[in-house]
């Protein structure tokens, strides 16, 4: 059915002197829309912009290093019992040492201490009268900085012969560095810090690392020694329990030779740990090779299932501000009876009228969907000015809650307005 465009425009306009006259009604009419659609843009906003900063994150390692583990993101993607996780054989030095010497695929095998899920040591830096928060302390190989694709800021990473010898060497983190020398202008090569209780020469500062989206995840707040030294000085045993109570959690790190699939490398990787822990062909594995793919994987599950959830929460309230707009809908149409007779008497048609209340009450969820988009991208922009958490405003969280609120006037009034336009019009005209 074609509607005239001075309808159109006449509907408008009587839909607006509804919202001026009745400010109060129409605000509390309205306000479940508003809380729904600034939840959706606000938290869509603040999971984008995490998700993204995440991906980006992530993105910093190389795509092509397969990470060994006791237990890690495959695990937990696939819900294993956490009794069976911790069941599991220890890795240790001799894991790395055997995929060294027997693979045929790999250019570098590295281990690392204190890496990936379980306890982590924690110490402050010293310098002087100086020192740090609590930083993570690694005990690494000298593959770790190419592994990590960390750039160097000065000096250089450890080498051989600092594991050989158990050389008290490190490397900082930028944080370190930037709360130990920097305002002092120091050069902080062969310096002497303290880690806890013991001295260390530093022997090379990590780069800053790009924050994604601008949000600090304190990803420079570590610094890395040997793994040898880690292990003579921090008192932790690989597989039993150290002087602090705590086992140590241990990753290897591994990256195909040029040319070499990763998926090969990983077919390797497996075949000499399944040998090494006595597995036969129907027994799974019992440690975890996890890749930056495995990463995403597992956030995407958890991103869209948080997601999920925000829809969920949201509709609520949406739901709610609907059903406030039927019932102040129906309201206005028993306040109103009379200005519908006339409408009818005069040559209104039924279609005229329930496209009137329609587009009434869609104007006003629109109306409410137009100040919570405004409030929510204004709560994503506060939040962002004051922890430097990522936002992300893409258009279409806009269209969505646009659309959800104009959807929410035309379903929830279409009840009064379909009342409205099957009112005698007689009647009409007598109602009191």
């Amino acid at each position: 059915m074609a509607f005239r465009a001075g309808l159109l425009i006449e509907v408008v306009v009587m839909a607006f002197d509804t919202v001026r006259t009745n400010k109060m009604r129409s605000f509390l009419t309205v306000l479940g829309v508003v809380i729904g659609i600034t939840s959706i843009v606000g938290m869509t906003a603040l999971i984008r912009g995490f998700d993204q900063s995440l991906r980006d994150l992530i993105a910093q390692s190389g795509p092509n290093i397969i990470y060994l583990q006791k237990f890690g993101v495959a695990s937990f993607a696939n819900q294993v019992e956490f009794s069976k996780l911790m069941k599991r054989p220890d890795l240790n030095v001799s894991d790395a040492r055997a995929l060294e010497t027997q693979n045929s695929t790999l250019q570098y095998v590295d281990i690392e201490f204190g890496a990936g899920p379980g306890p982590t040591t924690n110490r402050r830096v010293f310098y002087r009268d100086l020192k740090t928060k609590n930083l993570i302390i690694f005990g690494t190989g000298e593959n770790f900085a190419v592994g990590s694709r960390l750039p160097m800021l000065m000096g250089r990473y450890l080498n051989g012969i600092d594991i050989q010898y158990r050389r008290n060497a490190c490397v900082l983190g930028y944080t370190a560095y930037k709360l130990l020398f920097e305002p002092t202008g120091t050069d902080p090569l062969g310096k002497l810090v303290r880690i806890g209780n013991e001295r260390f020469e530093v022997v090379g500062v990590f780069d800053k690392r790009p924050s994604p989206g601008g949000f600090n995840v304190n990803q420079d707040d570590f610094a890395a020694v040997p793994y040898t030294t880690y292990s003579r000085v921090f008192g932790l045993r690989v597989g039993r329990m150290g002087r602090s109570g705590r086992i140590t959690n241990i990753m290897i790190s591994v990256l195909p030779r040029e040319g070499v699939s990763r998926d090969a490398a990983m077919a390797d990787v497996e075949r000499i740990m399944r040998i090494r822990h006595g597995l036969r062909l129907d027994e799974e594995n019992d440690f975890d090779l996890s890749t930056q793919d495995s990463f995403l994987k597992l956030w995407d599950r958890i991103s869209s299932g948080t997601f999920f959830a925000l829809i969920v929460i949201s509709s609520i309230a949406l739901m709610v501000g609907g059903i406030g707009v039927m019932a102040i809908m129906s309201i206005s149409v028993t306040e109103r009876t009379r200005e519908i007779g006339v409408r009818k008497a005069l040559g209104a048609r039924r279609a005229e009228i329930l496209f009137q209340f329609l587009m009434e009450a869609a104007f006003l969820t629109s109306l409410g969907g137009l100040i919570g988009i405004v409030l929510g991208a204004g709560i994503g922009y506060a939040v962002h000015a004051a922890s430097g958490f990522p936002i992300s405003l893409p258009w279409w969280s806009f269209a969505i809650g646009l659309g959800f609120s104009a959807s929410v006037g035309i379903f929830f009034g279409m009840y009064p307005a379909f009342k409205a336009s099957r009112l005698d019009p007689i009647e009409a005209l007598r109602y009191e």
